[in-house]
């Protein structure tokens, strides 16, 4: 493993000023990343015009990723660089003006530290197969940068697991975006996925013992989330895919525009929600918030606000992470849900995840992330109890409900980023036709 580190002052990069350069000696080839604290000056992604400001970074004049800096306080994100040999390279910062917002005219870096991992890292294996993801350019939704202004990838992570062949390895790849443009609406994302940023898993491949890629084994998610072999080309072992779609489903034929190489050094913990990714990098919600109040598509405030299913201020709502197994066959036109409730010190209203449509109830049965939209200015110690609800699609299917747990329960504070989690329970609470409603958590 090899680092170099940027000089103690911030490095200003001006629209059509000079590079950024330093150079990276590798004592053992590897894959490498690059760790950067960033920030433009001027922008915010929550303005039209003032979105972000992009650094394209080149590696031995090779292009390598883009960044996109949304805001003018300092983010930590880390990039992938690719391959490199052993030896010294050359690494290189620019503005990209055409690709940056017109109100973006400077970025501040105060971190740069590139870093090698070499074939006998445990990390090397994982970091090898990650994709290289070209931004999306479709002629419906702006120009051929259009994620530096909307559905930006945020993070991306990798989880590993036992293939069937003895000694294989399935890696999959997944990321983070800022939003979805198409797809599910904003209001049901809240009430079923916990947030308005699209998680999805873009690449998967499986490798034999020796880490060597089993041919024909890697596929993508295609658009219409189908799952399709990888036809395309690489770079090196990274595959190349394009986001193709209005939700952010992958192509395996690419073109130039954008392009991301998203670090995908952290994985997934066992038991925990795909959302995990983001409590652990709390700057994805303000993002996510961010790009929503944008797009027009949080609600004006009334007093009513938590009664109507439209999006509100995101700072309104309880981030809850619970397990829950709905027991027996779970499709089709006919399934059972859950929802949960709260239920305030200052009165007997309870406040519903799915706002009283049943379909966005949580009929996944592994951990998973919902909200609850709560009038504004409720705090942590506002809340009396939380309850969860059996929901029902179609004909009752009879199935029960078994609740297990709930993991974590944040608010958004006043700059967008989660507050302590202040909920936690375990139990086994049955849910059934005749008693669908149960308390599991109270002050």
């Amino acid at each position: 493993m090899s680092t170099a580190v940027a000089g103690a002052r911030p490095y200003v990069l001006r629209r059509n000023g000079p590079a950024l350069r330093l150079s990276h000696h590798v004592s053992a080839a590897g894959e490498a990343l690059l760790t950067l604290r960033a920030a433009a000056k001027g922008t915010d992604w929550a303005a039209d015009g003032s979105e972000s400001a992009v650094v394209s970074v080149f590696v031995d004049d090779r292009y390598a990723t883009d960044v996109v800096v949304t805001g003018d306080d300092p983010l930590d994100q880390q990039v992938a660089l690719g391959t490199l040999d052993r030896g010294r390279h050359r690494i290189r910062l620019e503005f990209a003006d055409e690709r940056s917002a017109d109100g973006a005219t400077m970025v501040e870096i105060s971190r740069l530290e590139p870093t090698t991992y070499a074939a006998d890292d445990p990390a090397y294996l994982a970091l090898r197969y990650a994709p290289i993801i070209y931004g999306r350019n479709l002629p419906e939704r702006g120009n051929a940068y259009q994620n530096a202004t909307t559905d930006t990838p945020l993070i991306a992570w990798h989880e590993a697991a036992p293939a069937t062949a003895p000694g294989h390895t399935r890696l999959t790849y997944s990321v983070v975006w800022s939003n979805e443009d198409g797809g599910t609406n904003s209001p049901a994302l809240m009430a079923r996925w916990g947030r308005t940023t699209d998680i999805e898993w873009v690449y998967a491949v499986e490798v034999d013992a020796n880490g060597e890629r089993v041919p024909g084994s890697d596929f993508y998610q295609a658009p219409n989330h189908e799952t399709k072999q990888f036809q395309g080309s690489y770079e090196g072992d990274h595959a190349q895919l394009q986001t193709c779609t209005s939700n952010n489903n992958m192509c395996d034929v690419v073109d130039n525009s954008m392009r991301f190489f998203p670090s995908t050094l952290q994985t997934l913990p066992a038991g925990k929600a795909r959302e995990h990714l983001m409590d652990v990098n709390p700057w994805t919600y303000l993002v996510m918030a961010k790009e929503l109040i944008r797009e027009g598509k949080v609600e004006l405030p009334s007093p009513d606000t938590p009664s109507t299913p439209e999006v509100s201020d995101q700072r309104n709502y309880l981030y809850v992470v619970v397990q829950k197994v709905t027991e027996g066959a779970n499709s089709g036109p006919s399934w059972v849900g859950l929802s949960l409730g709260v239920r305030l010190i200052s009165g007997q209203t309870v406040y519903l995840s799915h706002h009283t449509d049943p379909t966005w109830s949580i009929q996944r049965n592994v951990p998973a992330a919902t909200t609850v939209e709560l009038p504004a200015g409720t705090t942590a110690d506002d809340i009396a109890e939380i309850t969860a609800h059996r929901i029902v699609v179609g004909t009752d299917t009879g199935a029960p409900v078994r609740v297990t747990a709930i993991d974590r329960g944040f608010l958004l504070g006043e700059d967008y980023l989660p507050q302590e989690s202040f909920l936690s329970w375990n139990g086994d609470v049955a849910l059934t036709a005749d008693q669908p409603t149960a308390r599991l958590w109270a002050r």
